[in-house]
């Protein structure tokens, strides 16, 4: 970010006057300044100052003067000022929202001492410090204050976060405390953050870290944990001074720090994640800035100083014109300032989240903005400022946008629409749909407000192309899918999102009712519909109908107009609705009726007074009742009676509407008394449940209230006696008996005996209920009613009065049962045969009368066939083995599968009528397979070949009948057939019969005798395909001759002959035709050789005009000349193109030049203006007066054209004279010489050239020159024959360039000879320059043939120093070179030196390269791997030398694999310290480390020598810059693990030394092999760690990527610790010591302490130990002496080494007697 200086508010004073403090107002429209003299000026945006006003003291009588003021800040809503005070009081002063409202204090905040600073984060929460310490809170709301924390030090300065949810504080004591409102899940701490080294004076809270700066000039950047990350010292730089206040933007993304004379800015940078210095704006003369405030939006920064200044500056990282209409300007990577520059309007574009904003673009009529982040996608709308951000993975800018919906930007990306609502954070819904045309996806945002419903957000797409679905947004649930059959091209929901339209491909239109999943065709074809804004009424077109559904909830009633033209649009504006109607070029609009319109809107708005008031203003209609109908059902919902009522009354229904009227006089009643609508008091609900007939309802409402009487008069009213007496007897009501009695009675009297009947059951009068039920003439329930009591049915009476009043009524199935009951069962069967009930017989029959069963079973048949239940008959009548009625009835009832499986039980005359009717059934449903089995079944082979012949199945009609028949038998049928269906004009079908019997001759005469040529020619290209041509061709012919040309042209055509066709329309004048058959099918210029012709036959004008049209008027006058039709040429040329005369005059004259009709020719070649052919055919026919004729009367420019061919024929003739003189008139004596030369006529050419073409003499000389050359020796000669002529003239420069070109190869003595004469005379008579130029020609070649001295010599005649060096360089002559060198011109002296030593290296002749390059001596021994030599070299040099190639000798003995003798190498030379080495040091550390066998005494030695080099190493690092770095810990790490296995390969040599540890070995060995099975499986995911806790060995290790150890040592391992595991005896644990801690970690597990090793085992040294002269060294005592007991009994040569290097590497032993002698 970068600060420019945009102007002054306030000019500054000669003295001090401090500005106080500075304030931005939130919404960024006023700026405030508090000056020395205590008064407020305000200022608006744009730097005018337009208002002011003057603080208060505490109390007056202290004075104006008695305090300061020390903080001051807007209100988040910018309409308050909030000033602190140093005489302990904040007052906060209502500055309204328009200049020039009164000031008035609407706050004041008393404190117990001055107020330091102030903040003002959030609505009425003023955080303000003290100068006692404390940081206190006023809230404006409650006006009282409280403390939110306090300290011991004096508050210097406040600051907030970007969101304004916590807050810092800074202390004099350098303290900085932070506190958080709400940490917004941050996690951050609270409380005492960091002490800052001075009082931070300037602190501000970034979006990243905290900065803060004081009097000691350093600017400290801390982070969320109060962690030092960054420091800016300026202490040293005498020109800074102590920084007084910082302002962080409001991204958070810059902070700015004001000291004296200067703004010093840090901009984050997120990619380094770390604060970068911009350079300071530095102001002379503008002393110590005392106030900083950065307006809201980023842009401005106003910086307040000593002497009371205020000056501007604008904060910009760029700035940027879109389009010519917009101005960005970014006032930091997360924040654009946008401005509309023709409005003047501004919107801020900020990322919450504080990422970088990468371009911004303007897209959807201007109005919108898109924006991505790394992370984030950003969206505005600029017309309502509403912004967005949501978090977005990039795409590359692979998505779509679309702006088509006001309240939500649609993105389609990869095949997944995303909504965002402008104005969210948060992405409203994401769908996956492939869909992206707007109008297959509607979305509605709280478009219309409903009652009861806040959020009301819903969209519709497509799932695929026949399926829409419907998306609750707000709950995020699918709440409908619609399938459709066809596919969907529009849809859009209403604005409540309740009802979706939607048309299909097929122009139909449907509604969707969400709530109930109802859809509902409504329009049969539509071009255009729409939702009329701000209701549900919807406008359709079809064709000329203009379609208006004014009540969509009753979508058969539609209200439509004639129209004429298209709907183009729908207007609605000013209380009037108009549909736009383009009727040809005229505009017409139809108004539609508001107040219909009117009523759907007060409906949804919940407005049923505004809905009955448009309603009586409407006559009663379709419409109007079903409108009167909705708002009556809603009013009765919404308990809007009088509503209700007036509805009811309106539409007729006068019992509803009294009733209505008697329950809104009841609730009024109860208003007055009560109060409130009264539609909650009992009665008027219960008389709504009665009017819904929800009468348990009523019942349930009267019992709450324990109106009991009241709910049975309802019911008696109601005439509802049943519940009467529930409600009697649930509430024990007295005159429950009474009711019962009443209700009986009325039965009665209104002749309800079936009812009574059924109380006296109830009551258990069953004789009586009987009786009843007999006199109501209901026998069955008496009957029921008796077979259910055994003593009823003893009463013989009354069972045969039940019997006979079943019987009379027809009821013999009950009759049958009673009869059965009673033990009668021969009454019983013949009732229930009666009465059809053969279900029942046939049962009782089975158990009574089993000889009956199959009569019974035929005569259910017969019955069932009577019902028309023939295929329930079926089963029956074959259980009564009736086959033939089972089978007509299985027929009957097309079930023809039982029936085909009875005929199958059949005998075969029987069944055989019976197939032809199942195989006719089967044929007609063409299933023929079938047929053709049931058909072949019943002998009925011929129906089956008829069947398949009338459905066109010739194979298998023919595959039948050649079964069935003889070959000749089904031949002669099918000819028979063919020709019969030829006769009845059936041609395809009898072709099918033809070839189904290898006929198709037959066909193809049949076809030819019809004239169906086009089957013909079809049938011979499949059969005849030889024929086909010549039947076209014969056809066409036919045809021609019928006069039926087009025909004929088809047939010439499919003959590939179209010429013919053509021909053909030419022979008939039928020109047009002939053009157009030539232009589809000939070649590329057929047609205009047609054209041609027709021109031809037309002549004069005509031809023209007709050429014309076709544009072939050029080409057919060219075709005319070129083809020898001159006269048609010059008739078509002088009618219409004259300008080609000439060009046709040419081409007769070429024509008769070819006929030898010269004179002609001549004539014609002359009117065609090109005499220079006439002159050309003279030429060629040798007619030279006729050529000299014509060339002087018509082209005199071509006489020595003619000269020049005379010339020509002369030399031919060898009539050279006459040749030269013609050439002489002619003036080309140039040709002379090409003769002459043709001839090898040197001499004259030589001759002719030097008298009239002096100039290419010099040229032809070198071409005569080459000539000779090419002659061989001869050649020679000639050159040099010619160089001594020219020489003895005195032509030196000519004798030289002759000497110069003699070339003879084989020739040395002779070249030098000439090279030197040419050298010779060039240096002493042709001047420096050339002499130097033919130098460098002879030098290189005497070198060449190896005359070094000779041509040395000529260089030095010259001067030419350096060439002459080279000379002798190349020959080898080295001591004259330098000699050469030294004497004339030293500076090539280096110059001869480096050629000298590159030519002893590419000698090889490196001993004496030594004594001239060591260096270059020793690279070569390198190159040469001569490595011995090249170390005995180096060591005569220095030490850095020697190193450097003992360095480059060990990288290739390692590479070599040998690194013990890379390891002997620094053995014998020492370890540097250099640090590009120690690669080469851990390496053969490895390499040692790795090399198997090793554990043995005899390694002792290898051991020893990595030890020592080691420590020489480690010496040598002590001494050098790399001491106490990594490197030098880690090779001291080294150095102890090498001594460590040098001790132990000693100690293997003397056998007192050795231990035992079966336990340790164990569980070593045992891990071992876990982690060789990990190398195994790649993973360490399955190891044990058990073993190692309370161990410092470590658990996390790098996998090996192959095995160290064999296989068969791994096997012999584990064959061993299989061995021990099965010992009870060893304890296999790990050995712990005091410390309950492994006895060889060094690190003790309970507290962590480090204990020093020992130097000898490697344990810790706990106890008992031997200290050593150098600090960190030491041993336990006991192994000390058994070490030392061990070296002095066996006097072992590598234990007293151990022992002697101890001595060396820890400054000495400790006291001993013991001598390593």
């Amino acid at each position: 970010m970068q600060l420019r200086h945009v102007r002054t508010l306030l000019t500054p004073q000669d003295g001090a006057a401090k500005v106080t403090c500075m304030a931005w107002a939130p919404n960024n429209a006023k700026f405030a300044v508090c000056t020395v003299d205590r008064v407020v000026l305000l200022y608006d945006e744009h730097g005018e100052r337009r208002d002011k006003f003057s603080t208060k003291p505490t109390d007056p009588k202290y004075g104006r003067k008695s305090y300061v003021v020390k903080g001051m800040a807007f209100s988040p809503d910018s309409t308050k000022i909030a000033v602190g005070q140093t005489d302990n009081i904040i007052f906060v002063y209502k500055i309204g929202e328009e200049w020039g409202d009164k000031k008035v204090i609407c706050n004041k905040f008393i404190q117990t001492s001055a107020v330091t600073c102030l903040l003002w984060p959030e609505e009425n929460t003023i955080v303000f410090g003290l100068v006692e310490g404390k940081v206190r809170l006023a809230n404006t709301k409650t006006n009282k204050s409280s403390t939110i924390y306090g300290t011991d030090s004096y508050v210097v300065s406040l600051a907030s976060n970007i969101s304004g949810k916590g807050i810092l504080s800074g202390h004099a004591d350098g303290t900085i405390v932070r506190y958080f409102f709400d940490d917004e899940g941050s996690g951050e701490s609270q409380g005492k953050l960091v002490i800052h080294p001075c009082p931070p004076y300037a602190m501000a809270w970034a979006s990243n870290s905290i900065v803060a700066a004081g009097c000691d000039k350093k600017m400290v950047a801390y982070g969320k944990e109060g962690h030092v990350i960054q420091t800016f010292d300026y202490s040293r730089d005498s020109s800074e001074k102590e920084f007084t206040v910082a302002a962080a933007s409001p991204g958070g993304q810059s902070v700015v720090i004001g000291s004296f004379d200067r703004l010093r800015v840090l901009n984050w940078s997120p990619r380094r994640s770390a604060w970068e210095e911009a350079k300071p704006k530095e102001i002379p003369h503008l002393y110590t800035i005392t106030a900083l405030a950065w307006k809201r939006d980023g842009s401005r920064l106003c910086a307040g100083t000593l002497c009371g200044g205020v000056e501007q500056f604008d904060c910009c990282l760029r700035r940027s014109i879109y389009k010519n209409k917009f101005e960005m300007t970014y006032v930091g990577p997360s924040q654009v300032i946008v401005k509309n520059l023709s409005t003047g309007m501004r919107v801020v574009l900020k990322s919450h989240y504080g990422y970088e904003i990468d371009e911004v673009k303007i897209l959807g009529k201007e109005r919108y903005l898109v924006a991505h982040t790394s992370d984030t996608l950003l969206l505005g709308d600029l017309s309502s400022t509403k912004l967005s951000e949501v978090a977005w993975q990039g795409s590359g800018g692979n998505e779509k946008f679309f702006f088509d919906n006001e309240n939500v930007c649609m993105i389609f990306n990869a095949g997944e629409l995303t909504l965002v609502e402008y104005g969210s954070n948060e992405i409203l819904g994401s769908v996956r749909t492939e869909f992206m045309n707007p109008h297959l996806i509607s979305v509605r945002i709280n478009e219309r407000r409903q009652q009861g419903m806040e959020e009301n957000k819903r969209l519709a797409y497509l799932v695929d192309i026949k399926t829409i679905a419907t998306v609750d947004l707000v709950g995020s649930y699918n709440i409908g899918t619609v399938s459709h059959d066809s596919k969907i091209d529009w849809l859009e929901l209403n604005e409540t999102g309740h009802k979706l339209l939607f048309r299909d491909k097929k122009m139909k239109l449907h509604l969707y009712d969400i709530e109930s999943a109802t859809k509902t065709t409504i329009l049969s074809y539509c071009s255009y519909v729409q939702w009329v804004p701000g209701s549900d009424v919807v406008v359709a077109q079809n064709r000329n109908s203009l379609c208006v559904w004014y009540n969509i909830d009753t979508p058969e009633r539609v209200t439509m107009f004639p129209m004429k033209g298209d709907i183009v649009d729908l207007e609605r504006s000013n209380g009037k609705t108009e549909v736009i109607v383009t009727e040809g070029v005229n505009t017409v609009s139809y108004t539609l009726d508001e107040g219909l319109i009117e009523f759907g809107t007060a409906i949804d708005d919940g407005d049923y007074h505004r809905a009955v008031a448009f309603l009586e203003t409407l006559e009663m209609s379709a419409e109007t009742e079903a409108m009167w109908k909705t708002l009556s059902r809603l009013a009765l919902e919404a308990k809007q009676l009088h509503i209700a009522e007036r509805c009811f009354a309106a539409l007729g229904h006068v019992s509803k509407a009294r009733f209505l009227h008697e329950t809104n006089e009841i609730a009024d009643q109860v208003a007055k008394e009560y109060g409130g609508d009264g539609t909650d008091y009992y009665q008027v609900r219960v008389r709504l449940a009665m009017l819904e007939k929800n009468y348990k309802l009523a019942e349930m409402i009267f019992l709450e209230q324990n109106a009991v009487e009241e709910a049975m008069e309802m019911y008696q009213e109601l005439h509802m006696w049943d519940e009467c007496i529930s409600v009697a007897e649930a509430k024990g009501h007295p005159a429950l008996e009474k009711l019962r009695q009443g209700y009986y009675e009325w039965l009665l009297q209104t002749q309800q005996e079936e009812r009574a009947a059924e109380v006296q059951e109830g009551q258990g009068d069953l004789q009586a209920a009987i009786g009843l039920y007999l006199k109501a003439g209901l026998p069955a329930k008496a009957a029921r009613l008796a077979m259910g009591r055994e003593e009823l049915l003893g009463n013989t009476d009354l069972v045969n009065r039940i019997a006979t009043a079943l019987i009379r009524g027809d009821l013999f199935e009950q009759a049958g049962e009673l009869f059965e009951k009673i033990r009668n069962p021969q009454r019983a069967l013949e009732c229930y045969r009666k009465g059809s009930s053969f279900l029942k017989a046939v049962e009782l029959a089975r158990s009574v009368f089993p000889a009956e069963v199959v009569k019974l079973e035929e005569a259910w048949g017969d019955h069932l066939v009577q019902q028309k239940q023939l295929d329930a008959a079926i089963n029956h009548y074959i259980e009564a083995r009736c086959a033939i009625k089972a089978i007509e009835a299985a027929i009957g009832a097309r079930q023809w599968k039982k029936a085909i499986y009875i005929l199958e039980t059949q005998d075969k005359k029987t069944a055989s009528k019976y197939y032809l009717r199942v195989a006719q059934h089967y044929a007609a449903l063409q299933e023929y397979e079938i047929a053709e089995d049931l058909y072949v079944k019943g002998d009925h082979s011929k129906e089956a070949i008829d069947m398949y012949t009338q459905a066109g199945r010739w194979e298998q009609a023919h595959k039948l009948a050649s079964k069935c028949m003889r070959p000749e038998d089904v031949s002669v049928l099918y000819i028979t057939q063919a020709q019969e269906m030829e006769r009845q004009g059936k041609y395809k079908e009898a072709e099918r019969l033809f070839i189904t019997v290898d006929e198709p001759d037959l066909a193809i005469t049949m076809y030819k005798k019809c004239k169906m040529y086009d089957e013909m020619i079809r049938l011979l290209g499949k059969y005849h395909k030889d024929l086909l041509s010549d039947t076209h061709l014969h056809l066409g012919k036919e045809l021609e001759a019928e006069g039926r040309l087009q025909e004929a042209e088809y047939h010439y055509l499919e003959a590939k002959d179209w010429k013919a066709s053509v021909n053909m329309y030419r022979v008939n004048s039928m020109w047009d035709e002939a053009y157009r058959v030539a232009e589809a099918h000939g070649g590329a210029n057929s047609h205009k050789h047609v054209a041609f012709l027709w021109a031809k036959s037309l002549g004069g004008e005509a031809a023209v005009k007709l050429l014309n049209k076709f544009g072939l008027l050029e080409m057919a006058i060219d075709h005319a000349a070129d083809n020898n039709m001159f006269d048609f040429a010059f008739e078509l040329a002088r009618l219409s193109l004259k300008q080609k005369l000439p060009e046709i005059h040419f081409k007769y004259g070429s024509f008769l030049e070819d006929e030898g009709k010269f004179e002609e020719a001549e004539v014609q070649f002359v009117k065609a203006g090109k005499p220079k052919e006439a002159v050309l055919m003279y030429a060629h026919a040798q007619n030279w007066a006729a050529a000299q004729r014509v060339a002087e009367a018509h082209d005199p420019d071509s006489v020595v054209l003619v000269l020049v061919g005379q010339a020509d024929a002369a030399f031919k003739q060898k009539e050279f004279q006459k040749a030269e003189a013609l050439l002489l008139r002619a003036q080309r004596l140039d040709l002379a010489v090409k003769h002459y030369k043709e001839a090898a006529m040197w001499s004259d050419a030589l001759r002719v050239c030097k008298e009239f073409l002096p100039g290419d003499l010099e040229a032809l000389q070198e071409e005569y020159e080459q000539e000779v050359a090419k002659k061989g020796p001869r050649g020679v000669e000639g050159i040099l024959e010619q160089a001594r002529e020219w020489e003895q003239a005195g032509e030196f420069a000519r004798a030289v360039d002759c000497y110069l070109k003699v070339r003879d190869p084989g020739n040395n003595p002779l070249m030098e000879k000439c090279w030197m004469k040419a050298a010779e005379l060039s240096i002493k008579f042709l001047g420096q320059p050339r002499s130097i130029e033919v130098m460098r020609l002879v030098g290189p070649q005497l070198v060449s043939i190896g005359k070094f001295n000779v041509a040395a010599e000529l260089y030095l005649n010259l001067d030419l120093i350096k060439e002459a060096i080279d000379a002798f360089m190349e020959g080898e002559e080295w001591n004259k070179a330098k000699r050469v060198a030294k004497e004339l011109d030293p500076r090539y002296e280096e110059y001869v030196d480096q050629h000298y030593k590159e030519y002893l290296k590419d000698q090889g002749k490196v001993d004496s390269l030594v004594g001239v390059d060591v260096m270059a001596a020793l690279d070569m021994y390198v190159e040469r791997e001569q490595w011995e030599k090249c170390l005995e070299t180096a060591a005569k040099q220095n030490y850095k030398v020697l190193h450097k190639y003992v360095a480059l000798y060990a990288t290739h003995l390692i590479r070599e694999g040998c690194w013990d003798k890379a390891l002997s190498l620094y053995v014998q030379h020492g370890a540097p310290s250099n640090a590009q080495n120690f690669n080469i040091y851990k390496r053969l550390f490895v390499e040692m480390v790795n090399v198997p066998g090793m554990n043995c005494a005899e390694a002792y030695h290898s051991w020893a020598d990595l030890r020592d080099v080691l420590f020489n190493l480690c010496e040598n690092i002590v001494k050098s810059s790399e001491a106490n770095t990594p490197a030098h810990e880690e090779f001291e790490t080294m150095l102890v693990v090498a001594h460590y296995y040098a001790t132990r390969s000693a100690a293997q040599s003397i056998k007192q030394l050795g231990v035992g540890w079966e336990n340790m070995a164990f569980i070593f060995l045992n891990h071992f092999l876990d982690l060789s099975d990990a190398i195994e499986e790649g993973s360490l995911d399955a190891l044990d760690h058990s073993d190692f806790q309370n161990t410092d060995i470590p658990f996390e290790v790098p996998l090996p990527a192959k095995q160290h150890v064999s296989e068969e040592q791994r096997e012999e391992t584990r064959d061993w610790v299989l061995t021990v595991s099965m010992d009870q005896r060893l304890e296999q644990v790990l050995p712990r010591d005091e410390r309950d801690t492994y006895e060889a970690s060094l690190v003790a597990a309970s507290t962590g302490v480090r204990s020093l090793p020992c130097l000898i085992t490697g344990y810790p040294v706990l106890r008992n130990k031997v200290e050593f002269k150098r600090p960190g060294k030491e041993a336990n005592k006991e192994s000390w002496n058994k070490f030392l007991m061990a070296v002095k009994m066996s006097h072992n040569p590598s234990c007293q080494d151990v022992l002697k290097f101890i001595n060396q590497w820890c400054g000495g032993l400790p006291g001993t007697n013991f001598s390593f002698q």
